[in-house]
């Protein structure tokens, strides 16, 4: 699988690749700053080393606990060959990442995911299950994970079909470290941001579980654009008291306007109920 030419490669040009690293980042592993870096956000993403020292002053008091896409960000490399893996371990741990390195697909399915923003560096030709049949596989079990495909041995169908898949890229052994750096922090960007949505929803559902049952049909009819007057005429009960429910839901749901609990009810997948009697109740 080209791993002496890989291995070689990489370990020669660990050195290399490290102060290339800083003109990418604006920052070494070990804190030393260079002149003009690309962004903040590379620093915060490449360099948690530092990353602790400068929170090392904040008071603990304040510190409940950390979000998930907050956490230092972590490769996972599945690759049967003990030398690339070797090398590659050394050359991501060198630029600050958290670094799981596996030998097979059974290997990654026995393991717990990592906290944090996570991308996979993942071989395509595997012993037993192969890098494009797990790429599938989680596809399938709704398991979404940026990946990113090495070969020693690629073609362009077997491209094609990773990148419909949805790879962040598809890189053939031996390959430029920068393209493979790019990558990773594209794959980790990407996984930053889904770990973002779902904390968001899971904070979301939090608050539509303070509701009562009322006020989640009020939800429902004042997103899908009833006026107070149809909603008590829908539910039976006095425009008051729909009014009442209205300044509840709003409170409880933290919505700064009508379109904004709109936005919140299409997340939450809510519907009206059906209307009920045309009764109305004081």
């Amino acid at each position: 699988m080209c791993a002496d030419s890989l291995a070689g490669s990489i370990l020669a040009g660990s050195s290399r690749l490290t102060r290339n690293f800083a003109d990418f980042t604006g920052q070494f592993a070990d804190g030393r700053s260079v002149r003009n870096p690309s962004s903040y956000h590379a620093i915060i993403c490449y360099v948690p080393r530092w990353i602790g020292k400068a929170s090392a002053h904040v008071n603990e008091e304040h510190v409940v606990e950390r979000r998930a896409e907050d956490q230092a960000p972590t490769v996972v490399v599945i690759d049967d060959d003990p030398g690339v893996r070797d090398s590659l371990g050394k050359l991501l741990g060198a630029v600050g990442f958290r670094v799981n390195l596996l030998g097979s697909v059974s290997e990654f399915l026995a393991t717990d995911r990592p906290e944090g923003p996570t991308c996979l560096v993942l071989d395509v030709r595997l012993p037993g299950q192969s890098g494009l049949e797990l790429q599938r596989e989680l596809a399938g079990a709704e398991r979404q994970l940026p990946i990113i495909f090495i070969t020693g041995h690629g073609d362009i169908p077997m491209s094609v079909q990773a990148m419909k898949g949805g790879a962040i890229e598809f890189l053939t052994k031996p390959f430029r470290e920068q393209d493979l750096l790019e990558a990773i922090q594209l794959g980790h960007a990407r996984d930053r941001t889904r770990l973002e949505q779902e904390r968001a929803m899971a904070d979301l559902k939090v608050r539509f579980e303070t509701l009562s049952p009322r006020e989640r049909e009020v939800m429902a009819f004042v997103a899908s654009g009833r006026l107070n007057k149809q909603i008590a005429a829908d539910l039976g009960v006095s425009e008051i008291t729909v009014k009442v429910h209205r300044g509840q839901v709003m409170r409880k749901m933290r919505a700064s306007s009508l379109p904004d609990l709109a936005r919140m009810a299409d997340q939450l997948q809510l519907t009206p109920t059906k209307p009920r009697s045309r009764g109305r109740v004081a």
